[in-house]
């Protein structure tokens, strides 16, 4: 079944398709967020994100495990078609979009099958190649659909955005009923779809468990924590933050999302190689984190829409640290290990997926963030800017300060992660860690990266 052999040209339509739908409705949702939560509306915000991160966190190895045994294609199928179900339900009925988009956590884990799927059509040695092709792809998507969307509101209204979004989704889940072939050869499957998948196979703490066994790793993946909790929490609401408090309309923001992404991928192509060979790969992720701090920092204080755009490209070049932290750990993993160290990785980044967002949600109700009314999209900052009769002192970007102290800490503990460290002292716990986790990880998590651009500010 499926149009021609599976390639990766497959899983690069399935990807921008997706993306693409929910990068129109960039605009259209920050409306609807407040309309239906008028009060608390960063706490709410951050609480479906929260749930929607953590479910996806828990049933990532699980589909990944089951698309093993049963085929890409049909996972590809049911994540697609689950993650774009609530669109329609925008317009429809708000409080069932919010509903399904955080129980759609449980399937929004396409790029573990599409990565997967890349996997099973291309040689080892073309797959950096090949993922790169795919993050480009998903990139594109999110830098060309949001400005797309915004024009389509301004002129037609919200209603015919989430038409054309529901008719790119369907167009997406019919391309992948007709065009795409199972790239899972049938030798390599169970006899039989009964056969049973074991518990470590589906145990989404299973990796983090085995970080304690290596000290590098574990210095690796704390500064993975630090780093990529507020980078989480700051990627769920600093749309709405941007449309609300600092008053930009849905044509800046659009524009913000198309400047600050294209940077990011500059920064993340010609920068980060030119930095690795110039300063080392340790020497890198430091600075990455430093500009994390300097650009959280400078949203936490901002309050004028040229900071926040200076403050954007800033984001940009602190997109660098990821990338150069999967080097390091590459670089201090032996052969035997890459894969289950890059999936422990990727565990960690799924956990701050969900805690992240209601980190951040939490905090904007601690400080009494509040929407108090609905800003017209051409709305001055002037306008934004809090009434200074009102009792309560508020910081509006109290998170991203927080957020900032946090990375600080991420920085600390990077600076005694050893530049190399594949003697003896790896080579000896090499056997310990990918025991059981080398046989069911290395195929999957090992492709189980998120794209680089989610990794940057926007």
């Amino acid at each position: 079944q499926g149009i021609g052999r599976p390639s990766v040209y497959h899983a690069v339509v399935v990807i921008f398709l997706e993306f693409f739908a929910w990068g129109l409705l960039t605009t259209p949702m920050l409306t609807v967020l407040h309309e239906t939560f008028p009060h608390h509306t960063f706490l709410m915000n951050g609480l479906i994100q929260g749930v929607k991160g953590f479910l996806s966190f828990l049933s990532a190895p699980l589909i990944g495990a089951l698309s093993d045994a049963w085929g890409r294609k049909s996972f590809l199928l049911l994540t697609v078609f689950f993650t774009c179900v609530p669109i329609p339900l925008m317009q429809i009925s708000p409080w069932w979009y919010f509903a399904l988009i955080s129980v759609s956590g449980i399937f929004s884990v396409t790029f573990s099958v599409i990565f997967a799927y890349v996997a099973d059509v291309t040689q080892e040695h073309q797959r950096t190649t090949a993922y790169g092709l795919v993050s480009a792809t998903f990139a594109a998507s999110l830098v060309t659909s949001p400005a797309i969307g915004a024009y389509l509101s301004a002129s037609y209204g919200d209603s015919l955005v989430v038409l054309v979004a529901t008719l790119v989704a369907v167009v997406d889940i019919c391309f992948i009923l007709l065009a795409v072939p199972e790239s899972l050869p049938e030798k390599i499957r169970p006899a039989s779809w009964g056969s049973s998948i074991s518990w470590e196979q589906a145990d989404p703490f299973a990796s983090l468990k085995k970080v304690r066994k290596d000290s590098t790793v574990l210095l690796i993946c704390i500064t993975v924590l630090l780093s990529y909790l507020p980078e989480a929490g700051q990627y769920s609401s600093f749309f709405l933050y941007l449309r609300q408090i600092i008053g930009f309309g849905s044509a800046s923001i659009a524009a913000f999302i198309a400047v600050v992404g294209i940077l990011s991928i500059i920064a993340q192509t010609v920068f980060l190689s030119i930095l690795m060979r110039s300063i080392g790969n340790k020497n890198t992720v430091l600075l990455g984190l430093g500009f994390q701090i300097f650009q959280l920092a400078w949203y936490g204080f901002g309050s004028q829409s040229w900071m926040m755009w200076a403050a954007g490209a800033v984001a940009a070049m602190s997109s660098i640290t990821f990338p150069a932290i999967s080097a390091l750990v590459s670089r201090n993993a032996e052969a035997d290990q890459q894969g289950v160290v890059q999936g422990i990785i990727t565990g960690v980044r799924g956990l701050c997926n969900g805690l992240g967002p209601a980190l951040y949600g939490f905090i904007f109700f601690l400080f009494h963030v509040e929407l108090n009314e609905l800003l017209p999209d051409n709305t001055s900052e002037k306008k934004t800017k809090q009434n200074p009769s009102d009792k309560r002192l508020v910081i509006p970007g109290a998170p991203f300060l927080v957020g900032a102290c946090i990375v600080f800490l991420a920085f600390l503990v990077a600076l005694f992660i050893p530049e190399s460290s594949k003697a003896n002292s790896t080579k000896k716990h090499s056997n310990s860690i990918s025991s059981s986790l080398s046989n069911n990880l290395d195929q999957s998590n090992e492709e189980d990266i998120e794209p680089l651009l989610q990794d940057s500010s926007i």
